[in-house]
């Protein structure tokens, strides 16, 4: 509140002495600007280019004065504080992920299918900037690791582990990977957090939809497994939903992408990587805008008086110059020899 009222007092003192200053340059415009006794036109805006600097001189002056002095203490590689991205993958672990059927040949099983697609997102991605949590979902959702940067944790979950032995056999439930998923993410800053749901499909109720915290800023629901052929398993078919899928994808504001022939387009990662979609204005601080209201406002109370000594007006004092008529070409001419 100081800068706004010191740069409020200095606009109010800027104003009258331009006021005087005007009444002044008024008795002597004829001097000043010829017998038209008026300026250029653009030069009307200088008294209030003038103001405005010395306002926003002010303003920025006095922010940096009382904001608290910033270190440098990131290293190279390294995210700045509060700039750190989470990156939250609800992976399916249920039996039917261990079903080979997925690839471009449909030898892979689903979960190394889904291993070759994140490891395929975390090299197109800058992955270096976030954090990665990883919830496991079969008959209900267990956090297996939450806001890591050791990739060597993510590729031994991601590498077959047998995770579904740590639940109680029954039906997948990815609604209670969501849910779990929106605790974690709660606490976390705004629009930080990119959403990834791995699977090979489930049913998907009617209602009941998690609502996602704020901090989750884009959805990505990825299927892998034979969509159309199915594999026996505990009493059933299992083959990939897709339209359940990308219903899901759908209620929950995201794309849905069908991974079990080809890895993700660059263009949804793209989209989905915060670090493209923030804007560069968005990142800017009260310092930054500070530092800019003082360069700018020194540049134009630099600039404008050589502007005005030379474009403030058109009338040129003084006796014009005459050129003088040009003398015609002598002609020498050389010795002939005789």
């Amino acid at each position: 509140m100081v800068p706004e009222i010191a740069a409020c007092a200095v606009v109010i003192l800027a104003l009258t002495a331009e006021h005087v200053h005007s009444r002044r340059t008024r008795r002597i415009a004829a001097l000043a600007f010829g017998p038209g006794r008026r300026p250029a036109p653009w030069a009307y805006a200088a008294p209030w280019l003038r103001v405005l600097a010395m306002g926003g001189l002010c303003w920025g002056l006095a922010t940096l004065m009382i904001l608290p002095p910033k270190i440098q203490t990131v290293k190279e590689g390294e995210v700045p504080p509060g700039e750190e991205r989470n990156l939250l993958l609800v992976l399916d672990v249920s039996p039917s992920m261990r079903l080979q059927d997925a690839g471009p040949d449909g030898k892979q099983s689903r979960m190394k299918r889904a291993s070759a697609i994140l490891n395929s997102f975390f090299e197109r991605t800058p992955i270096q900037a976030y954090k990665i949590s990883v919830i496991a979902v079969y008959t209900e959702a267990k956090p297996v690791v939450v806001a890591t940067k050791d990739m060597d944790v993510i590729q031994n979950i991601l590498g077959e582990l047998p995770m579904h032995f740590a639940f109680m056999p029954g039906p997948t439930n990815l609604f209670a990977g969501l849910e779990e998923a929106a605790k974690i993410a709660k606490p976390w800053r705004p629009g930080s957090t990119t959403l990834v749901v791995v699977s090979d499909g489930d049913t998907i109720p009617a209602v009941g939809m998690p609502k996602l915290p704020d901090s989750v800023a884009h959805v990505l629901v990825v299927g892998v497994g034979d969509p159309y052929a199915g594999r026996f398993i505990d009493g059933h078919q299992s083959r990939q939903e897709t339209t359940t899928l990308r219903q899901l994808a759908l209620r929950l504001k995201g794309s849905y992408h069908n991974g079990n022939d080809k890895h993700l387009p660059t263009d949804l990662i793209y989209e989905v990587t915060l670090y493209s979609q923030t804007s560069p204005l968005k990142r800017l601080t009260r310092r930054e805008y500070a530092l800019i209201a003082c360069g700018v406002s020194a540049t134009v109370l630099a600039l404008l008086p050589l502007a005005l000594h030379l474009a403030g007006t058109r009338w040129r004092p003084g006796v014009p110059r005459k050129l003088a008529p040009s003398e015609p070409r002598t002609l020498v001419s050389g010795l002939h020899s005789e």
